[in-house]
């Protein structure tokens, strides 16, 4: 109670402490402020965005779908037989059952999906997919039944720049027809659809006998679910709007939550960082607190000085940070889209969701961060003895004393064991938790990685004055260099990890793209279109080619709540084409076995091993058995490659959408690329895009370089929170040595050897920062590159090194070390000698 009484008649005393420091040291709170601002938007814009995202997917999904209940899904493009239409229609628990026919199209340069539906079916079942009538004379009912009546959404008409009245071109399936603007849809404004009769798509889209998906109403939903998946074909599957967002969610959860985590990594660099400036201050004003202390303060007001000031850090660097996190958001969105650049939700418009929840979670972690890193120097503050920190301010460890080495190295084992843990519903949460641990080992054994590096060069006797002197003083204070020392590593730690991890992306996909663009020209189909057999014919007998391969690429639902796999089928010559990059096979496959030739996403994702048999909705529930798994960095979500003669024996598709063209020595790629389109038939010119294998590899990187856009923005915030952390924690431990100064030169320095004495303490700080901070980024990437990144995204690479990147990092926080200790110095020298010790008098 007289603690308490005494706490509370302190408070001026305390409101003269915290006011006076941030009074006389601005930038050390704005700084630390800025770290906590930086982690909070960081986290809260990506938060923000994934969530935005989410919900503009989701009402794309229910703007195409039409919110139905439940839905029959074809398994593939090639859609299911509609003699299934009436079976699904009478089953029981079902009230009702609209065909729908979905095409992929185009209307000059904009593509959208295409909807052929019944009229009176999707009334009752899916009424947001009903047009609504333009105003004025001639608007009769029936217009919904002619055959070229097409009812846009708003987003299809504003992108099309027409018109309701207008006759526009619509390409799919291969096939061109005119249809006239009838009218606007009014429930499917987030996407970009289209919506005619079902009949007159599919006589015109050439899609007779064959429908994509049953919309269905129900009666009784529990009875209905297991009725129709008895008798669901092989080629069909259920489907619900919670399941079409699980898909959806799974498309990118992981990318969503890794740059979660990588946000919340660096705000723990923020939180580190406000350790390092919290400690050096209360180092700076460890007399007055021991002042305070005599005249009677208890430790708990000491304590709540400190932390006090973590409070108020916190408080206005979480509030900055929401601030500047929905600023990012909304740029982020307009900018790169609601898959922050990484082609998930291509073609999506989202608006910023503001998100309450989200919002006081993320300036909780902020505030708990700064508190954090205010408490533990506060406690250290605290358990000083006045009487001898009235006449000692700095570090006063034995330098002959071992500093303890275990704590770090518990906190590192505990980390890779983490680590080493599978992942959590498919995704790395045991990743990130040891990476957070490795994180904190590496800052634990900060201490005695620098007594460790110093000690040669402290043994080692004369020399000039300055570096003995500056050599003696780190070795002697490893506490006060951890300090200094903490934020840098942690920031640098993020960054290097960051880096080493993209360089070894990028450079496994542009060795992949290397290997699987060997030809000299491709070509593909758009809108729907395909080569026919002879269409194929006249294009393998251009002039000046030396072989050409057809290939047909579909998507392929193998689970309804998953994204479809890629199916690809293309002449493999028994997988022993040099373009199909294995990294298994299976020793040999049993005699009339159908092979099938497996990703390494679609492996790990589906558990599809060399030599297992599997099965596959090809032509009913088909049997293939795994010859061979291939790396494919370009289908996350997995794909699957059947040769061409096995798929169009199964299918009796004989349609082709891509070509590789291989020509005869000396020959002009642009001159045969005119040859290949001369010779298209006229309606399939506008459908089909040639290129050459650098434009796809350039187009492949940029890509990469897009999607890993706000990575690139998380080192630079690591970069610039590591180069504010040296400035601030080197100028503060300079200014705070003011009276060490002025003895010295009473013992005979002049400035000079002081600035050069602290020029060379900078520089060591640094390089010791930047050496620390870089082997324990390497560590932390290979948790990235081995861990993180296949449970994420299911993909491999070996690790490759940025010593680019090492140097010019280990360089800048040297220079900015030593620049800012010498900058310093010049301020905390300026005094005279005997003003700087007057107090000792």
């Amino acid at each position: 109670m007289a603690e308490r009484a005494g706490l509370i008649r302190g408070r001026l005393a305390l409101g003269w402490l915290i006011g006076g420091e941030w009074r006389f040291h601005p930038a050390r709170f704005l700084t630390t402020a800025v770290a906590i601002a930086v982690g909070v938007a960081l986290g809260f814009a990506v938060h923000l965005v994934n969530g935005s995202a989410l919900a503009s997917f989701d009402g794309a999904m229910r703007g195409i779908s039409g919110a139905a209940e439940l839905s029959v899904r074809a398994t593939s493009p090639l859609g299911f037989d509609e003699a299934l239409y009436p079976r699904v229609a009478t089953a029981r628990g079902v009230a009702d059952a609209s065909p729908v026919v979905s095409l992929d199209a185009r209307i000059g340069g904009t593509r959208l999906t295409l909807l052929g539906i019944d009229v009176i079916r999707a009334a009752a079942v899916t009424p947001s997919l009903i047009r609504i009538r333009p105003a004025g004379p001639d608007t009769g009912n029936d217009g919904v039944f002619d055959e070229a009546a097409l009812f846009l959404s708003r987003r299809a008409l504003a992108q099309t720049k027409a018109r309701v009245g207008e006759i526009v071109q619509a390409t799919a399936n291969g096939r061109t027809v005119p249809l006239r603007i009838a009218g606007t849809l009014p429930g499917a404004d987030e996407t970009a659809v289209g919506v005619i009769d079902i009949a007159a798509a599919q006589w015109r889209f050439g899609r007779l006998g064959r429908i994509d998906r049953l919309d269905l109403a129900m009666s009784d939903r529990d009875a209905a679910e297991p009725a129709l998946r008895a008798l669901l074909p092989a080629d069909a599957v259920l489907s619900s709007p919670a399941s079409q967002n699980a898909q959806g969610d799974a498309l990118s959860r992981a990318y969503r939550v890794n740059l979660d985590m990588l946000a919340l990594v660096a705000l723990l660099t923020g939180g580190f960082l406000v350790y390092s400036a919290q400690s050096l201050s209360v180092v700076r004003r460890q007399r007055a607190f021991a002042l305070l202390r005599t005249l009677g303060m208890p430790r708990g007001g000491v304590i709540a000085a400190v932390v006090v000031e973590g409070v108020a850090i916190g408080l206005v660097g979480a509030a900055a940070g929401l601030l500047a996190g929905y600023g990012l958001a909304w740029a982020a969105l307009h900018w790169f889209g609601g898959d922050l650049g990484a082609g998930y939700f291509g073609g999506g418009r989202a608006q910023v969701v503001f998100q309450p929840a989200a919002a006081f979670g993320f300036f909780a972690l902020g505030l708990a961060a700064a508190i954090l890193g205010s408490a533990l120097p506060a406690r250290v503050a605290a358990r000083a003895a006045p009487a001898a920190a009235l006449k000692n301010a700095g570090d006063v460890l034995d330098p002959r004393r071992p500093v303890a080495w275990w704590p770090a190295a518990t906190l590192l084992a505990a980390g890779a064991a983490a680590a080493l843990l599978p992942a959590v519903a498919g995704l790395p949460l045991f990743g990130f938790v040891g990476m957070a641990l490795m994180l904190a080992g590496g800052v634990a054994g900060v201490p005695w990685f620098a007594r460790t590096l110093l000690a040669p060069l402290a043994r080692r006797g004369g020399g000039d004055v300055p570096r003995l002197l500056a050599v003696r003083h780190l070795h002697g204070a490893p506490g006060e260099a951890a300090t200094a020392l903490c934020g840098i590593v942690a920031s640098t730690a993020l960054m290097i990890a960051m880096a080493t991890m993209v360089t070894s992306f990028r450079g496994a996909v542009d060795d992949w793209l290397g290997d699987v663009l060997g030809a000299d020209l491709y070509a593909r189909t758009t809108a729907g279109a395909s080569f026919d057999p002879a269409t194929r014919a006249r294009l393998a007998a251009t002039p000046g080619i030396a072989t050409v391969a057809f290939s047909r690429q579909l998507p392929l639902t193998i689970a309804a709540d998953r994204p479809p796999v890629s199916l690809i089928a293309r002449p493999e010559r028994g997988g022993r084409d040099p373009l199909l990059v294995l990294i298994d096979r299976a020793p040999s496959l049993p005699r009339g076995a159908l092979p099938v030739w497996v990703s390494e996403p679609a492996q790990r994702l589906y558990g599809w091993d060399p030599g297992e048999t599997i099965e596959l909705p090809i032509a009913g529930r088909t049997r293939f058995v795994v010859a061979g798994v291939w790396r494919d960095y370009g289908r996350q979500a997995g794909a699957v490659l059947v040769d061409e003669r096995d798929y169009q024996r199964l299918t009796g598709d004989e349609g082709r959408d891509e070509i590789s063209v291989m020509l005869t020595p000396g020959q002009d790629a642009g001159r045969v690329a005119a040859a290949l389109t001369a010779r298209l038939p006229a309606s399939l010119r506008g459908q089909v895009e040639i290129t050459r294998p650098a434009t796809l590899r350039q187009l492949a990187l940029t890509l990469f370089d897009r999607s890993f856009a706000v990575t690139y923005l998380l080192e630079a915030v690591a970069i610039f929170v590591g180069l504010a952390g040296v400035a601030a924690t080197m100028s503060a431990q300079t200014i705070a040595r003011e009276r060490e100064f002025g003895m010295l030169r009473h013992l005979g320095l002049t400035r000079r050897q002081l600035t050069a004495m602290l020029g060379i303490e900078g520089a060591i700080v640094g390089l010791t920062g930047a050496l620390a901070g870089i082997g324990l980024g390497l560590l932390l990437a290979q948790v990235l590159i081995h861990v993180i990144n296949p449970q994420s995204f299911n993909w491999t690479m070996t690790t490759r090194i940025p010593f680019g990147t090492l140097v010019g990092v280990a360089a800048a926080l040297t220079g900015a070390a030593a620049v800012t200790a010498v900058l310093a110095g010049r301020r905390a020298t300026a005094r005279s000698a005997i003003t700087s010790v007057r107090e000792d008098w």
